[in-house]
């Protein structure tokens, strides 16, 4: 069923470009969860501000 003949279609060429915004978006998401300040981190700048 995956084959070069269904990737040269415009099904197969919306399949490659489902999953490459899929694995883009797990790229991101990983990359904000991972850079995100924890609540303990947030509540001493806080009170550093204050």
């Amino acid at each position: 069923m995956y084959d070069r003949r269904f990737f040269s279609t415009r099904l197969g060429q919306a399949a490659l470009a489902s999953i490459a915004a899929m694995t883009v978006f797990v790229v991101m998401s990983t990359q904000i969860a991972v850079s995100a300040p924890t609540a303990h981190i947030a509540a001493m700048q806080t009170t550093e501000l204050a």
